[in-house]
């Protein structure tokens, strides 16, 4: 279970992934020690799974973002597992999620330009195995991204 330390800990974590354990530490208000083992701790326990960056695509030229939601034909007992193994190859490919309901699964897709997402879709999308439908959601602005819930 979670108390006030750890809350503290991770919505100054959320805020700010690169800050140092020690500055971590002195916003938090503990000793540096304190905060390391809790993270420690955290981290064994799952809640932490990692420290990353988060890459800005648009600043290394990638100005087309779109969300791909499939319907998979089913027939197959192995639809799912081949063709999230077929996205996975695709390098334009940043994320892939599963679903219960109409959609199956979403895409999300990278592409320099209008005509670098065309020949994406129509060269290594379109492709792939086992879609029954296909939805294209072409991101026009991001009003909130934000992984953290308040703690």
């Amino acid at each position: 279970m979670l108390d006030d330390t750890d809350r503290r800990l991770l919505r100054h974590l959320l805020a700010e992934p690169a800050l140092s354990t020690a500055e971590l530490a002195g916003r938090a208000g503990v000793t540096t020690a304190t905060c390391w083992r809790r993270l420690e701790k955290l981290t064994e326990a799952g809640v932490i799974r990692s420290r990353q960056a988060v890459i800005d695509w648009r600043a290394l030229g990638y100005a087309v973002e779109v969300s791909l939601r499939f319907t998979l034909d089913k027939t197959d007992p192995r639809a799912f597992d081949q063709f999230i193994l077929a996205a996975r190859e695709v390098p334009e490919v940043i994320g892939i999620e599963t679903f219960l309901g109409r959609v199956d699964l979403r895409l999300n897709v990278i592409a320099r330009d209008m005509g670098h997402w065309t020949e994406v879709y129509r060269t290594r999308i379109l492709p792939l195995p086992h879609i029954a439908e296909v939805e294209a959601l072409m991101l026009v602005s991001t009003i909130k991204d934000s992984a953290g819930l308040p703690l």
